[in-house]
């Protein structure tokens, strides 16, 4: 039982990190109503200025840096990064979250996963991509606990962001400001007939936000390191942390953050027993906090606290796709004559745009159509690519027949992940779907009894008797393949402009408009939820199948959380709700044509992140319609000026094959 004690203990280490971004996540969501995924990105930067600090006496800012002459002490090293962190809070709330606090929880949702993915870059950046140690601010040593000596340390951080959670509760319960905060959560409205600013109001709390998840940051690296990718992604956690709490108790955020951190701890004391199954020892931990998600969400999901706010502004318009023969031919005989008149990487990245397109497809029909936020697309696409390296390795089974059992197979997985769209929606979704999708990559993707280090190795395609791969000699990307994966996705496309433009597209748009409106009419709400998520995971394990085909082999890095985000990205940036914005953000998605121009020609490869983080960004705040929507309007306004110089009638400034309000309604009555 002492062994045992003694890692209960070390878990405090990670509960404290849990509470200082869980109260940061509480005082943001109350504040704005928004889930801010960027939350461990942003206490990232202020850590990282002070491990900075201490290393060699460097500020490093996001721009320059300033070089001190002799290294900062502790506590002035410390003061500085907190300072950062507050300052961070300040640009973000005015620049980025202010923007979109009546905006769609889909726009909302999107923008913080673009200031996350904007922060990692910069960290990069400015940083490097390989962890770093930071100094430990807290005293190192053992306490005897129970007639246990256990590690002093773990306790002295729960101790110190205890303190700082009574300070957050003290500032809601007694202070005048932290009454009006919670005044504006229950009626923003009320709040401001009292005079309080609700812009104000958020401002002061994204700086305690920032400040209190830097302090949880500082105290957990002084044990780890500092690593761009792992604390970005311990806000996943951190929102399970933050449902238990019902998104309203600073106590309960306290209590459950340090039982859900010695309760991972102890998972990886019991996996290294003997009696511990081989397939389970990899990820278990991280599969605790999905079930925690799932089980509250089942339970309290549709008790959980919504902010009230002043107004909303409604989704992106739809854009209703036709097919049309001779434009469709044309792009197909665009394309191919691309990839006949490129060789190597240029091919290479003609036809990895064609991939990340049937990827980026996949979030239009359940985001753009179904209106589900889902960010497990990478996870579906992943399912399949490994699906593909058993069945075409151990099983010798054929293609097209193994691509098309493995996209089956991501179908299945997505069924099953849009169990939890019955209940929820929108960012509560969101939470549950990055969470399945850290689940499955850390238990099934990093699994090294299922998915070797060494890398799955996937039989190259062939059909007739003709050789389909990918590679030949020298040749990194061979025609034959690029044409192979032309025409899957010309099939793909077609299905899906039958499917978006007959009976089951306007029952996706019904449901997307209103679902209690929808089943009033007698719409299936659940099983067009299904077929929308099983549909969407089928293309993009489609996708994932040529993934794999493309690389020859498989590794977890290729299906990582990071990448399924910049896809949505880039998917948002070309616009989430047409076929054209999918093929937008393949043509500029990562590794696909533009990264490869930037790379080759102007050496600006390492910036691409950082550059798509923040047009996303701007687009989701000016443009929420993405490239493909600006295009749609510029092209039916000039279409409709034209019509009324000839006739000098009255000019509709309403774009004759976008879906409104109007046509939301005729979609509801239509699809019964």
């Amino acid at each position: 039982m002492s062994t045992y004690l003694q890692f209960v203990v070390l878990g405090f280490g990670l509960g404290a990190v849990y509470i200082g971004l869980a109260n940061g996540l509480l005082l943001v969501y109350r504040s704005t109503g928004i889930i801010n995924f960027a939350q461990g990105a942003m206490a990232m930067w202020g850590a990282y200025v002070f491990a900075q600090l201490r290393r060699d006496g460097t500020l490093v800012l996001p721009v320059g840096s300033f070089a001190f002459e002799s290294r900062p002490s502790v506590p002035v090293a410390l003061s500085i990064g907190m300072l950062t962190a507050g300052l961070l809070g300040v640009v973000t709330h005015y620049l980025v979250f202010r923007p979109i606090r009546r905006a769609p929880a889909l726009a909302q949702v999107v923008v913080s996963v673009a200031l996350m993915l904007t922060i990692q870059a910069l960290v990069v950046l400015r940083f490097g991509p390989n962890s770093i140690p930071i100094e430990s601010v807290v005293p190192a040593g053992t306490l005897q606990l129970l007639g246990t000596s256990v590690s002093s340390a773990e306790i002295f951080m729960a101790a110190i962001m205890l303190v700082l959670s009574a300070l957050i509760w003290g500032y809601f319960r007694f202070t005048r400001l932290g009454a009006a905060t919670r005044a504006a959560a229950e009626n923003e409205r009320g709040a401001t007939l009292m005079g309080f600013s609700a812009d104000r109001l958020a401002a002061v709390a994204m700086v305690m936000a920032t400040v209190v998840s830097t302090a949880g940051v500082v105290l957990g690296a002084g044990l780890t390191g500092l690593s761009p990718l792992n604390y970005s992604l311990l806000v996943v956690p951190a929102l399970a942390v933050l449902l238990v709490a019902r998104m309203t108790s600073v106590a309960t955020i306290v209590v459950a953050a340090l039982a859900l951190g010695s309760f991972q701890s102890v998972l990886n004391l019991l996996t290294g027993e003997s009696w511990w199954p081989v397939w389970a020892q990899s990820g278990v931990d991280q599969v605790a906090p999905f079930l925690v998600i799932i089980v509250i969400l089942f339970v309290f999901g549709g008790r959980l606290p919504s902010r009230g706010s002043l107004q909303t502004v409604k989704l992106p318009d739809v854009q209703i796709p036709r097919f049309r023969p001779v434009p469709a031919a044309l792009l197909v005989a665009g394309t191919a004559a691309a990839l006949v008149l490129t060789s190597g990487t240029y091919r290479f990245g003609v036809t990895y745009s064609i991939i990340l397109m049937l990827l980026a497809l996949s979030y239009v029909v359940i985001t753009g159509y179904l209106g589900q936020i889902s960010l497990a697309q990478a996870a579906f696409a992943g399912a399949a690519g490994f699906t593909l390296s058993k069945v075409t390795t151990e099983w010798s089974m054929p293609f097209p027949l193994s691509l098309l059992f493995c996209a089956l197979v991501a179908a299945l997985l997505g069924m099953v992940v849009a169990l939890p769209a019955f209940r929820i929606r929108g960012a509560q979704l969101a939470i549950v779907t990055i969470a399945a999708a850290l689940a499955i990559e850390r238990f099934v993707f990093d699994n090294y009894s299922l998915t070797p280090p060494s890398g799955n190795p996937i039989a190259s395609p062939s059909l007739f008797g003709l050789n389909l791969g990918v590679r030949e000699g020298s040749d990194i990307a061979r025609l034959a393949f690029s044409l192979t994966v032309l025409a899957v996705a010309a099939i793909v496309v077609w299905a899906f402009v039958r499917l978006a433009s007959g009976d089951t597209g306007r029952t996706f748009l019904a449901v997307r408009a209103n679902e209690r409106a929808a089943a009033a009419a007698g719409i299936d709400v659940r099983r067009t939820k299904l077929i929308g998520f099983g549909v969407s995971a089928f293309i993009a394990g489609v996708a994932g199948c040529l993934i794999g085909y493309s690389a020859g082999q498989l590794s977890a890095e290729s299906f990582t959380v990071f990448v399924g985000l910049q896809v949505l990205a880039v998917a948002y940036l070309g616009g989430i709700t047409s076929f054209t914005g999918a093929a937008i953000a393949g043509v500029i998605g990562p590794l696909g044509i533009v990264y490869i121009v930037l790379h080759n020609a102007f050496d600006l490869g390492d910036y691409y992140p950082l550059i798509s983080g923040l047009a996303l960004i701007l687009t989701a705040i000016v443009n929420p319609v993405g490239i493909a929507g600006e295009a749609g309007r510029l092209a039916d306004s000039i279409r409709a000026r034209r019509a009324a110089s000839v006739s000098r009638g009255p000019v509709s400034d309403e774009p004759p094959s976008t879906v409104n309000d109007t046509t939301r309604k005729a979609a509801v009555t239509d699809a019964r």
